[in-house]
């Protein structure tokens, strides 16, 4: 093709020569369009930009060429969201929508060899998302879509204890102000990932995300754990590590004795006289006289005394004793077989594993008797016993502290034991109370 418009003969008609000269105008418009055709490329993957940054967003022609006289167009879900819009060789911001004004530029260092770049500027969390870059010359016109990913990098990893569940204590994790939403996971302290009791990821008012796993320790888990919440868009974790020593060990084994509670109740065949005991048989006070009751063998007869109605021969039992602001009290248990008359002392040589309160001092029943420190004075008293292993273990419920174990061996019957100690002018006149142990941790007796 020439492009030179072809001439006319004195005899020939303007009638016979249209057809011939129509054809060639459409084909030489065809011939124009055809070389004025280009595409428009994006990134071939997502731009990502921190909570306010700055995200630069590019596109270019190919073929190469100047966009300079181009309408250029950046929008959102549809074509009059517009983000950013050039046209007529200078930018125009009459479209623009409110959200972007202010923050938006059009990199134009390379509009000639048709590359230009969107800018935006103090990237905000709806800046997430889709975008389509649009270039439009007189007589053609190409898109592409871009997305643009907000990450952001949230708090620091807090642990906490958050109550016992399954024969351990329930430890979780907490990380806020997260985007999108985080990866979270616990690991040991060799980085072995270990298994989750839950996970919740939540958002927030502000539309950043939270994250909480937890997990249920025992007194047999290691003894490091860290948690670990990551960005997946900036391959960025932070981490938090809690170490099980000390009072959480404690506690550990105090949540792990819980699971094997029993029902206790009070033997009034074995209740001292001067022992007012309630119609449950759950509550137990020093009296201000001396009843009229038989003197059976099973009575103890000189200190204010009473067992536990049942007996343990085997196994693992746990109960619990409120003893509030009682100022003198012993609890344990003994052997059936103890002597309930006369002058009894309270050693395990004598068939006694207890510990007492005695003007404000805290002891375990040894021979002699070992002083307990005590810095939270309980206001309830957790009784385990491993009859097998031949333990018998004491818990401050208040602040989930082990006050003492005995170790021994164990033969025959024994029973939960308690003394209420004298009521001197009502300064002891609170009952002793057996209490229920949280549901949660109840019901497994354990062989």
């Amino acid at each position: 093709m020439t492009g030179k418009v072809p001439s006319f003969s004195p005899g020939s008609t303007v009638s016979s020569a249209l057809p011939g000269y129509v054809a060639l105008c459409l084909a030489l418009q065809v011939h124009r369009l055809a070389s004025a055709q280009f595409t428009v490329t994006g990134p071939d993957h997502p731009i990502t930009a921190s909570l306010g940054g700055e995200a630069v967003m590019p596109c270019h022609l190919s073929p190469r060429m100047s966009a300079e006289d181009m309408e250029l167009r950046w929008f959102r879900s549809q074509f009059s969201a517009v983000v950013h819009r050039y046209k007529d060789g200078r930018d125009q911001y009459g479209e623009q929508m409110p959200g972007y004004q202010g923050r938006t530029e059009l990199l134009k260092h390379n509009i000639t060899s048709g590359s230009v770049s969107l800018r935006i500027r103090n990237v905000q969390l709806s800046d997430h998302g889709q975008y389509t870059c649009f270039f439009q010359s007189s007589v053609s016109y190409e898109e592409a879509s871009l997305e643009l990913q907000v990450a952001v990098s949230g708090s620091d990893p807090h642990i906490s204890v958050a109550g016992h569940q399954d024969g351990g204590i329930r430890v979780v994790c907490r990380s806020a102000g997260w985007h999108p939403e985080p990866e979270a996971q616990w690991r040991d302290h060799r980085g072995q990932l270990l298994p989750s009791a839950s996970e919740k990821t939540s958002k927030e008012a502000s539309d950043l995300f939270q994250s909480q796993i937890s997990i249920v320790i025992t007194e047999h888990s290691n003894q490091d754990l860290s948690c670990s919440v990551r960005n997946p868009l900036l391959n960025q974790e932070k981490i938090s590590t809690v170490s099980i020593a000390g009072k959480l060990q404690a506690e550990l084994r105090w949540r792990s004795a819980q699971i094997y509670s029993v029902d206790v109740t009070l033997d009034p065949d074995t209740a001292h006289p001067e022992l007012v005991l309630s119609e449950d048989r759950k509550r137990v006070r020093h009296g201000d006289r001396r009843q009229d009751l038989p003197d059976k063998p099973e009575r103890f007869d000189t200190f204010p005394e009473v067992l536990g109605a049942e007996g343990f021969a085997g196994g693992r039992r746990y109960w619990e004793v409120g003893v509030g602001d009682k100022t003198r009290w012993t609890l344990g248990v003994c052997r059936e077989s103890v002597s309930r008359k006369g002058w009894v002392t309270h050693t395990p040589e004598d068939g006694f594993w207890a510990v007492w309160l005695r003007d404000g001092e805290f002891a375990a029943l040894t021979s002699p008797p070992t002083s307990l420190p005590v810095s939270v004075r309980p206001g309830r008293v957790g009784i385990f016993l491993d009859y097998g292993a031949g333990e018998v273990s004491f818990y401050n419920v208040t602040d989930g502290s082990h006050l003492f174990t005995f170790t021994d061996t164990f033969s025959g019957t024994l029973r939960p034991y308690f003394y209420t100690g004298l009521n001197t002018r009502g300064t002891n006149a609170a009952p002793l109370i057996i209490c229920p142990v949280p549901a949660l941790a109840g019901g497994n007796l354990g062989p």
